[in-house]
C-alpha cells in the first residue's frame, strides 16, 4: 500500500535547513523572549513622530531592528508548523509567534497616521535637515497617498491588535484541511493501495484509467462535502472580514482597498477578467482537443487535469529536475543560474510530502535567512514546474535583498507572481527546444498548456467568483454553502463549457486556500501575461531584456509594482499582454494539434 510516510522517515538531505533561522528551539525560544521584551520601546515614541528629523529617523532604525528580529522568529515557527501541522509544539510556537508580530505591528501603529500629518513640503524639509531620511523617500510617499484611508492613532492601533483574530477563518481553514481531514483510500488499476491526499489528488486525476479517475474524484470531493458547513462558514467570515476592514479605511469595496494596497489600478482587475472572458474560445479549444485526442464522447470533471497525450507522463525525479531547472535558468545570466544551483545545494527545499505536512507549495524567509521552499514533490513534471516557481520567488528575494535596504526589500504579489512565471516559461522553452526524447517533449508542451489553462484562465475563474462572493456581502446577502456551490457551478460551466458538469465540481471552491488571502488569485493570471511577454523579450533581444529584468527583481518595493514591470519592459494598465499570452496559448495549441 502506498502511504504518505510520516515527517522522521525522510532523509534529511530532502529536508530544508531551518538552523540558517535559529540552531534549534530553545536559541528560538531566547530570540522570543528578548524581542517580545523590546516590543515597547517602539510605544515610546508615540505622539513624538514629527518632533525633529533626528526623532522619526532614530524611530524607522528602532523599527527595523525590532521587526526584523520579529520576522524571524514568527518564519522559524511557520516553518516548523508546516512540517507537521498536527505537531502541537509547534501549533503553539506558530501562535506565540503572531501574537509577537501583531503585537510589534500595534506597538508603532501610530507611525503612519503622524507622518501623515505632514504634507509633501513638510516631509522634503525633513529629509534636506537629515540626509539619512532619503532612503525613506518611496516610504513616504506611500505613506501620504494613503493618508485618506488611514484613520487615527488609536484606531489604527486598535486594528493592528485585532490583526491575529482577523486571520482565524484562514487559520481553521488550514487546519481542517491539512491536519483535521483525511481522505479515503483508493485501489488502483494495478491493485495497490493509495491513500488520497490534498498533495497527490491532481496527480491521481492525471492516471489513464477513467473509472480509476472518477473514484478518486467523487471520493474527495464526497469527503469535502461531510464538512461544507464548516468550510463555509469560514469562507464566509473571511469575506466579511475583508468588507469591514475596507470599510474601517473608507473603501468604497473591499477590492479597492486589497488593490491599493500595493497601489493597483482597479482597472487592471477588470481589464484582466473582461479580456479573459471574450478568449474563453481558446480555453473551449483546448477542452475540445483534450476530449478528441482521449477519444471520449464526451469529457468530465475527472478527465481535465488528463494530459492530452492519454498517460500521466514520465517520471521526473527531483534531482534530475533540478538539472533541468538550472539549465533552463540559463537566459537569465550566468550569477543567476549559480544562485539557483547554490540554493538548491544548501537544502532551501523542504522535498517531499510527509503526513501532516502542509499542503501545497511555497516560498518563505526573511531578510536575515535564506529562501525556504515548501514542496510535497511528486516525481512528475507538475512538481518539476512547481519547484520552478517557486525558485523563482526564491532569487527574486535574493536579488532584492543584495540590492536593497530592509525598508524595500519585500514586494507586492503582483510582482511576485511574474517572477515564478518568468521561470516556469524558460523551463518550458528550454525543453522544447534541447530535449530529444519525444514522449517528454510532448509532455512537457502539454504540462504548460495545462498551467496556461490554470493559471491564465482558472484563477482569473477563481478571480471573478472572489468578486462576485466580496459584492453579495458588500450588498448585505447572504452567504450560504448552497449560493457559494450555485455561483461556482455556474462559472465552471461557462468557463468549461466543452465538459460535462456534475453536482461534485460545485464544490471545488472548498479546496481553495487562495480565496482567504483577499484578492489574491487574480495576480497569477496577470504574472503569466506580464512572464509570457518577459520571456518572448529575453529570447528576441538576449542580455539587454535580461538586464532589464533582473533590475526590475533588484527593485523590490522600491517602487510601485507597476512602474517595477515597466522597468522589465511591459505595461498591464491595458489588454496588450494578456491578449498576447493568449496567442501564445493558441499557438501551443496549435503546435499540441499537429504532434496529435
Amino acid at each position: 500500500m502506498s502511504q504518505v510516510p510520516e515527517r522522521d522517515a525522510i532523509d534529511p538531505e530532502y529536508k530544508w535547513d531551518l538552523t540558517d533561522i535559529y540552531p534549534d528551539d530553545e536559541a528560538w525560544e531566547a530570540a522570543y523572549e528578548a524581542v517580545s521584551d523590546r516590543v515597547d520601546e517602539l510605544r515610546e515614541y508615540e505622539g513624538h513622530v514629527t518632533d525633529d528629523p533626528e526623532t522619526l529617523l532614530e524611530l524607522l532604525e528602532l523599527r527595523e531592528e525590532i521587526l526584523r528580529e520579529v520576522s524571524k522568529v514568527t518564519s522559524y515557527a511557520s516553518l516548523r508548523s508546516a512540517e507537521d501541522t498536527r505537531n502541537q509544539e509547534y501549533q503553539a510556537l506558530q501562535a506565540k509567534a503572531e501574537s509577537l508580530s501583531s503585537s510589534a505591528r500595534s506597538a508603532v501603529s501610530y507611525l503612519d497616521p503622524e507622518i501623515q500629518e505632514f504634507d509633501e513640503d513638510e516631509v522634503e524639509a525633513f529629509i534636506d535637515a537629515e540626509p539619512a531620511l532619503a532612503a525613506y523617500e518611496h516610504y513616504f510617499d506611500d505613506v501620504l497617498r494613503t493618508k485618506p484611508h488611514t484613520r487615527s492613532a488609536e484606531v489604527e492601533e486598535l486594528l493592528a491588535e485585532l490583526g491575529e483574530i482577523a486571520g482565524a477563518s484562514s487559520d481553521i481553514y488550514g487546519m481542517l484541511s491539512n491536519a483535521d481531514m483525511t481522505f479515503p483510500t483508493v485501489e488502483r488499476p494495478d491493485g495497490e493501495s493509495v491513500e488520497i491526499t490534498q498533495g497527490n489528488f491532481t496527480k491521481l486525476q492525471k492516471h489513464p484509467d477513467r473509472d480509476f479517475r472518477r473514484e478518486v474524484y467523487e471520493s474527495f470531493y464526497e469527503e469535502w462535502a461531510d464538512v461544507r458547513n464548516a468550510v463555509g462558514t469560514s469562507l464566509k467570515n473571511s469575506v466579511k472580514k475583508d468588507v469591514k476592514y475596507a470599510r474601517a479605511r473608507n473603501y468604497d469595496t473591499a477590492r479597492q482597498a486589497a488593490l491599493d494596497g500595493p497601489n493597483v489600478p482597479v482597472e487592471v482587475y477588470d481589464t484582466l477578467v473582461e479580456t479573459v472572458r471574450d478568449n474563453l474560445d481558446s480555453l473551449h479549444r483546448h477542452a475540445e482537443l483534450k476530449r478528441e485526442a482521449l477519444g471520449f464522447d464526451d469529457l468530465r470533471m475527472w478527465d481535465l487535469y488528463m494530459s492530452l497525450t492519454g498517460d500521466e507522463g514520465p517520471e521526473i525525479p527531483y534531482e534530475r529536475a533540478t538539472e533541468y531547472i538550472v539549465e533552463s535558468v540559463a537566459p537569465l545570466g550566468e550569477a543567476y543560474q549559480s544562485r539557483v544551483r547554490e540554493g538548491l545545494d544548501a537544502r532551501w527545499v523542504d522535498v517531499y510530502e510527509n503526513r501532516g505536512k502542509r499542503s501545497g507549495a511555497f516560498s518563505a524567509g526573511t531578510y536575515d535567512t535564506q529562501p525556504f521552499i515548501l514542496m510535497n514533490y511528486q516525481d512528475d513534471i507538475s512538481s518539476m514546474f512547481t519547484l520552478a516557481h517557486e525558485l523563482g520567488h526564491s532569487l527574486h528575494s535574493e536579488l532584492a535583498k543584495d540590492a536593497q535596504p530592509w525598508q524595500y526589500a519585500d514586494y507586492t504579489i503582483f510582482v511576485a507572481e511574474v517572477a515564478s512565471t518568468v521561470n516556469e516559461t524558460l523551463l518550458t522553452h528550454h525543453l522544447l527546444e534541447t530535449v530529444e526524447d519525444d514522449d517528454l517533449r510532448m509532455h512537457v508542451l502539454d504540462e504548460y498548456l495545462e498551467r496556461f489553462r490554470s493559471t491564465l484562465f482558472r484563477q482569473t475563474m477563481f478571480a471573478d467568483f472572489e468578486l462576485r462572493i466580496h459584492e453579495i456581502a458588500e450588498d448585505d446577502g447572504a452567504l450560504t454553502p448552497d449560493r457559494f456551490d450555485e455561483l461556482y457551478r455556474d462559472l465552471k460551466g461557462e468557463f468549461y463549457a466543452p465538459a460535462e458538469l456534475d453536482d461534485h465540481i460545485a464544490r471545488e471552491w472548498m479546496r481553495i486556500p487562495h480565496f482567504y488571502y483577499n484578492y489574491y488569485v487574480y495576480q497569477y493570471a496577470t504574472g503569466i501575461s506580464a512572464a509570457v511577454a518577459i520571456v518572448d523579450r529575453i529570447l528576441d533581444d538576449g542580455e539587454d531584456a535580461a538586464d532589464a529584468y533582473r533590475e526590475a527583481l533588484a527593485l523590490g518595493g522600491s517602487e510601485y509594482p507597476m512602474d517595477v514591470l515597466r522597468t522589465a519592459g511591459v505595461e498591464m494598465t491595458d489588454s496588450a499582454p494578456i491578449e498576447s499570452a493568449i496567442s501564445v496559448y493558441d499557438d501551443y495549441l496549435d503546435r499540441m494539434a499537429e504532434l496529435l
